[in-house]
């Protein structure tokens, strides 16, 4: 739970080619010793942290979110959100066949639900007639459903009134700033603006305090308690995390903090990839070094490495650093590890 609350959001992808990415996030910084994914799935069932929006929060942080919910699409909402709230509104019926069936039978995946839209969803090609699936997207945005519970990479909804905590909700203006000040200390240090691809809200406006990073252009902000520690002996480690850790998750704040070259490599064709299907990146310290390209390779008991790559040779203490860390992950996962002298 600290670890969570700490880093205020953990993001839900059951990409299984090593293992879930909440499970490396969690395991990256406690450790096979410290760590269980049983862990994970009893704070889950005990409703001490919840999945919104695909992403995985401490449960008392919904109080930040339940007056967005209520007041959806909201005051300032773009044109496309209010495109949004008025297909969810022309589909008013389908919306309570939803709900009705969930009062009397919940929870149920979302292909247990009848299609009785009388419009169909329209977007760019990709979503095109996916209409409970969007349906329920937006439902679960305003707060009519929640996700209950999982059976292997299916969600389970039900009435968000039966999985969200009664908290009563900090006002929106309240919860937005609250919001902006806990990512900012969960970053460290950030743009100001997030990525337009975000999916929420991740922005932390004039929180912290303005700073200009030698060698990038533009400002940034800063967590006031960071600023604090700047004199303060660092002592860093090696660790191997999950492409979608929230530390190299905003690849443009990446490539201005770090200097690291990397995608993720999953969408391509496998002759185009330079890494690997799910390249773990390597922090070192303060540096992000390489890349794993490794399979966790249940059947024959092993967690198999492709290959470590090196940005610049790595020294003897780094390769051995790097051993150790992909020995625990296998240890955690319960396999042996093959190949990670590569």
């Amino acid at each position: 739970m600290a670890v969570l609350r700490r880093l205020a959001i953990v993001q839900v992808d059951l990409t299984a080619a090593v293992a879930p990415s909440a499970d490396v996030v969690l395991w990256s910084r406690l450790g096979s010793d410290g760590y269980r994914s049983a862990d994970l799935d009893e704070l889950l069932g005990s409703g001490q942290v919840v999945e919104h929006q695909l992403r995985l929060r401490p449960a008392e942080d919904l109080r930040l979110f339940t007056a967005a919910m209520r007041d959806w699409p909201g005051l300032d909402a773009t044109d496309w959100q209010l495109a949004q709230a008025e297909w969810v509104d022309t589909n008013e019926e389908c919306r309570r066949d939803i709900l009705e069936l969930l009062e009397r039978e919940g929870p149920l995946p979302a292909k247990a639900f009848p299609d009785t839209t009388v419009v169909p969803w329209r977007s760019s090609g990709w979503n095109d007639n996916r209409n409970v699936t969007m349906l329920v997207q937006l439902m679960e945005e305003r707060g009519d459903i929640a996700v209950a519970d999982r059976e292997g990479r299916e969600r389970l909804w039900d009435l968000a009134e039966r999985v969200h905590p009664d908290d009563p909700p900090v006002p929106a203006q309240e919860a937005r700033g609250i919001r902006a000040r806990r990512w900012l200390e969960a970053l460290g240090i950030t743009r100001a603006k997030a990525p337009a691809s975000f999916a929420e809200g991740t922005e932390v406006g004039e929180s912290g305090v303005a700073a200009v990073v030698e060698g990038v252009r533009g400002t940034w902000r800063v967590d006031e308690a960071q600023l604090d520690r700047l004199g303060m002996p660092f002592e860093g480690r090696t660790a191997v995390l999950s492409p979608i850790d929230r530390l190299v998750f905003d690849r443009k704040r990446m490539e201005d903090l770090f200097e690291f070259d990397y995608q993720l490599e999953m969408y391509k064709p496998a002759a185009k990839r330079r890494w690997g299907y799910w390249a773990m990146p390597i922090l070192h310290g303060d540096t992000l070094v390489g890349k794993v390209d490794a399979t966790s390779d249940h059947d024959a008991g092993v967690l198999r490495v492709a290959a470590v790559h090196q940005d610049e040779p790595f020294s003897g203490a780094v390769q051995a650093a790097v051993h150790r860390e992909l020995a625990d992950l296998a240890q955690f996962l319960g396999l042996g590890l093959a190949g990670a002298d590569r």
